[in-house]
């Protein structure tokens, strides 16, 4: 019975210490991201283009965005990956649109954060994608795309 009840405690021990290691990598990869600022907080959710099948809450991802040069990379907010989910090149985004969102969207997304849908891609190759961030971070993105260099082709 003694040697059952030490199993259980060394199993709930083994369990909370992985426990705070993931919450200290989460940490660590987060001061990561920002070691040469230009990072803010970026929900995203891929939008199919109007084909109406999801409601305006599902499919949002909590995340972190960050400048580097002509890219915009952003990594899911709870993952240990290193690198980012999805990169957007400067010259194949452009802003469709940017809204509050709406009452369920709200609720799935950090407060006082608008919605922009954006368009990626280039040729024939698009894709839709709905970003929520802060309205200084919206003002920064939309300084970013403006500040491309002389010759970018803008559609």
């Amino acid at each position: 019975m003694r040697i059952g009840w030490l199993s259980a405690a060394e199993v709930i021990g083994v369990v909370l210490v992985l426990l705070a290691a993931v919450l200290v990598g989460l940490a660590v990869r987060r001061r990561w991201l920002a070691r040469n600022g230009g990072t803010f907080e970026c929900s995203m959710r891929h939008r199919p283009h109007d084909d109406g099948t999801t409601t305006p809450s599902t499919g949002w991802v909590l995340g972190v965005a960050r400048y580097g040069g002509d890219d915009l990379e952003w990594f899911r907010f709870f993952s240990l990956a290193w690198w980012p989910k999805y990169t957007f090149r400067r010259s194949e985004v452009s802003i469709l649109e940017h809204r509050a969102p709406t009452a369920a969207e709200a609720v799935a997304l950090y407060a006082d954060q608008e919605v922009v849908s954006v368009t990626t891609g280039s040729g024939d190759n698009f894709e839709y994608r709905d970003l929520a961030m802060s309205p200084d971070s919206l003002t920064g993105m939309l300084s970013w795309l403006e500040a491309a260099p002389p010759g970018i082709n803008r559609r």
